[in-house]
Formats: C-alpha cells, structure tokens, sequence
C-alpha cells in the first residue's frame, strides 16, 4: 500500500531497483533506456518509473541525498512493495589518485562516520557489505560491456562540506571513494534480508581537485547505468 513516500500501488515497482540519488537521473534513465516507462511514484519530487530493459521488469527512483533520505526509501521498498534488490547508481570523489573522472567502482563494503547503525543496538561495529551475488553479477557485466571497474572498499560520510577536511585520511587505508549513501543502503538491505549493491561513477576528485558539471553527472554516466541494467536482467534469471 502507499508509505508517506511513495504514492506507488503493490506491485507498480520490480524486483530490482536502480537507485540514483538524483530525480533527473533516474528520468534520465527511464527515458533513454527503458521501454513503456510508466511513472508510479513522484512524491517530493522522487521519481520512481518501471519498465523493462531487454524484456525484463526494472525500476529506477531516486533516493535523494544522505544516508537518512535512503533509508526511507530503501526501507519502504523493501518491506512495503516486494523489492528484493537495490542497486545504487550514484557519484562519488575519489579519494584514490588511481581513480580518474568518470571511472566506475564498486563498492564491496563501506566505511562510515553516521551512527546509522545505533538503532540496532548492536554490541560493537558492523561492517556494511554489498551482496556477493548482486556485486559477482556486476562485476561480470561490466566485464562484458568492457569497462573497468575497481572493487573494493567506499566512505559514506554524514558530510558534504566537511569541517575537519579529514576525508582524505581514509586513503591511507585504501578506501576508494568518499558518497554518502550506500552504508545506509548496505545495513537496511541487511536487517531485512534484501540484497543491496552500490555502483558509482567518479564526478570529482578531492585528491587532484578535478570536478564534472552538474548536467554531465545526470546524462553522461551511461557505463554505470548499463552495467546496472544489465545486472538486473542476470537477477532476473537467477
């Protein structure tokens, strides 16, 4: 049934989710790569389409920006209307002087400096992780389209602007890349028992000081996008 957050009815979304944080990306990507996209949820502002890519159900809808905004959203889909897979399609600066503009990487865990996690009451630390099926898959895919991508281990920071300019100390213990969604994303897709992956395509980097245009991050990371469809069409046949 509808959430506060979404307006969709139960069975309007699939069963893999794209998840950019950016509304405009996520019609970007229903209106270049979907046939009969139909739009089932823009509450807020928060696109959400379904479709197909290659004959195969696939949704996209935003989360919007920081890890409480995907948290809703992840959650609400998950428990609410039948999702089983999140694919996060995002930015993300390097931190790495390996990465450079528009590559993609793939975060096989996360580092975070949010308290997200508190509200499990857990004793100690958790270490959010992709899902192995959903990340072998992509890493597979992206094999197959011929685009390199970097696996290994991102930063989810609560900070856009950050005070202590700390970030780059996370590179000293080979952290690729700094977003701030996916370890919200990882913990929900691991309380419930979904699968969660996130694929993110490099738009600055804090180490050279390099930065892609605003229109470019919504239109031109067409290598994430498809190595995220083509990962939902796998699933599909898993």
């Amino acid at each position: 049934m509808p959430t506060p957050h979404n307006s969709a009815n139960p069975g309007d979304f699939a069963k893999t989710v794209l998840m950019p944080g950016d509304p405009l990306r996520a019609k970007f990507i229903a209106d270049t790569f979907l046939e009969n996209a139909r739009l089932v949820n823009n509450v807020r502002g928060i696109h959400g389409y379904t479709g197909t890519y290659r004959e195969v159900p696939v949704s996209v809808m935003a989360s919007g920006m920081g890890m409480p905004s995907i948290g809703i959203y992840s959650y609400e889909l998950f428990s609410q209307y039948g999702v089983d897979n999140i694919i996060r399609i995002g930015s993300a600066g390097a931190i790495s002087a390996r990465l450079k503009l528009r590559d993609v990487v793939a975060a096989q865990g996360v580092c975070t400096n949010s308290n997200f996690a508190h509200q499990y009451g857990l004793p100690g630390q958790f270490a959010p992780i992709a899902d192995f099926t959903l990340l072998e898959t992509a890493v597979a895919c992206a094999r197959e389209t011929g685009v390199e991508m970097p696996v290994g281990n991102l930063l989810s920071s609560d900070t856009f602007y950050d005070a202590s300019n700390s970030t780059l100390k996370w590179a000293e213990m080979g952290v690729l890349a700094v977003e701030m969604e996916a370890a919200a994303l990882y913990m929900t897709a691991a309380k419930l028992g979904k699968r969660a992956l996130a694929i993110c395509s490099i738009s600055d980097s804090i180490v050279t000081g390099e930065e892609l245009p605003a229109v470019e991050r919504q239109n031109t990371f067409t290598a994430m996008m498809k190595i995220a469809l083509e990962t939902a069409v796998k699933m599909a046949e898993k």
